[in-house]
């Protein structure tokens, strides 16, 4: 008989705002099902507690101890200099010793960035971890970087963007030729700001497949494949399209009472707030840019969202992510200009 292939993930069970139920949780939810065996990280104690409450046993679960970890608040550098053992660094040195093929935190997104970066060190010519991915089902097909890691960009950042969702695209997505757009405030040339022009000269020549600059309706038409953004507008995209969904879903559960009954309205109202929560259809993205997988869920998530992150986590060991954006990167080095 085949023996089964099993991902092996550090997870950091001390990350996230319902940490550490919620996470063990999710971690026994994704042992389930098979194809990871997981390394819980954090304090042995309270581990043990939460995974005895959701009989765990016999499932391929086990414990590295650490009584350090990132407060909700605290600056992600300084915590991460005072607490060299903090469970989110831990995670990452698990992977960077071979002893983890991934590493999965709902904690701070610097502090996984910063934990990502002194652990694998960038891939060439990336400056800074870029954050990203499908935010969006509506559109399945578009990816969208930078969803922010990165807020204030310079220029050349949006070819490193542009070379991360690539390759993104074209290993995770399977799409032999991904469309890159600019996301602006028009179509013409000329249009959007300083930066975003310079960008778009930049990209042109590229040898991307550019398409130009799009629009924000272009990111649910899937117009492109891989959409261009600074990470704060971004970040803004995705907390816009969380708030608009959690609005559509109450403005439609009223006009629906009476008219429909109740199970199917519950079914309507929780396929929509499904679909525009990142976390619910997702789990958690990648940091990217580094050379080793680190993949970030929301704060918020709980235990179902947890095992989404882990089998994202999974995709991305299984699809050799690391190496597509290598390669890519190499390709586009020549045109991105050297950091000040």
């Amino acid at each position: 008989m085949r023996r089964e292939v099993r991902i092996k993930i550090a997870l950091d069970g001390m990350g996230g705002d319902f940490a550490p139920r919620e996470v063990v949780r999710g971690a026994v939810e994704a042992a389930r099902q098979g194809g990871v065996e997981i390394i819980l990280v954090g304090p042995e104690d309270r581990l043990r507690a939460e995974l005895a409450a959701c009989d765990a046993s016999g499932l391929p679960i086990q414990l590295h101890h650490t009584d350090q970890f990132i407060l909700d608040g605290e600056s992600p550098a300084a915590g991460l200099r005072a607490k060299p053992q903090a469970s989110v660094a831990l995670c990452a040195r698990l992977v960077k010793e071979g002893r983890a093929d991934a590493a999965v935190t709902m904690g701070h997104t610097g502090a996984a960035m910063i934990a990502a970066h002194w652990a694998f060190g960038p891939l060439p010519g990336v400056q800074r971890p870029v954050a990203g991915g499908n935010f969006l089902p509506l559109a399945p097909q578009t990816v969208t970087f930078d969803l922010g890691a990165n807020a204030d960009c310079k220029p050349e950042q949006f070819l490193q963007f542009a070379a991360v969702g690539v390759a993104y695209a074209r290993c995770l997505l399977g799409i032999a030729a991904p469309t890159v757009g600019l996301l602006s405030n028009g179509t013409e040339p000329g249009k959007g700001t300083t930066q975003t022009q310079a960008a778009y000269e930049l990209l042109e020549g590229s040898g991307f497949n550019f398409v130009g600059y799009i629009e924000g309706w272009d990111l649910t038409s899937g117009r492109v494949n891989v959409a261009l953004c600074d990470g704060f507008v971004g970040n803004i995209l995705i907390k816009y399209s969380e708030g608009l969904g959690r609005a559509l879903a109450g403005w439609l559960e009223e006009r629906l009472e009476g008219q429909l009954p109740e199970p199917q309205i519950e079914e309507l109202v929780g396929s929509l707030r499904a679909m525009m929560e990142i976390e619910e259809h997702l789990g958690g993205g990648p940091l990217l840019g580094v050379d080793g997988v680190m993949v970030v869920g929301h704060g918020r998530s709980r235990a179902p969202a947890v095992a989404r992150a882990i089998a994202q986590a999974r995709r991305v060991v299984e699809s050799d992510l690391i190496e597509g954006l290598r390669a890519e990167l190499t390709r586009v080095a020549g045109a991105i200009p050297d950091e000040d």
